[in-house]
């Protein structure tokens, strides 16, 4: 059986840490800024590990997951 491709989407989106958790980045900071406390943008830089429940959702467009 010929290898699994990997979803080009998901591997620009997602990372895998080396426990296994899927990294992504942090939602709602595209745009409209202005509308949003200092708090919530500060709280939304970086990334972010996500729920199992998503989590194992992603993993299957994933190589090595």
């Amino acid at each position: 059986m010929p290898k699994m491709k990997t979803k080009s989407g998901a591997k620009k989106r997602f990372k895998l840490t080396a426990t296994g958790k899927v990294k992504a980045a942090q939602a709602g900071k595209q745009h409209g800024m202005i509308k949003r406390t200092n708090k919530q943008i500060r709280n939304q830089r970086g990334t972010t590990t996500l729920a199992p429940q998503d989590a194992k959702a992603i993993r299957k467009f994933l190589p090595n997951g």
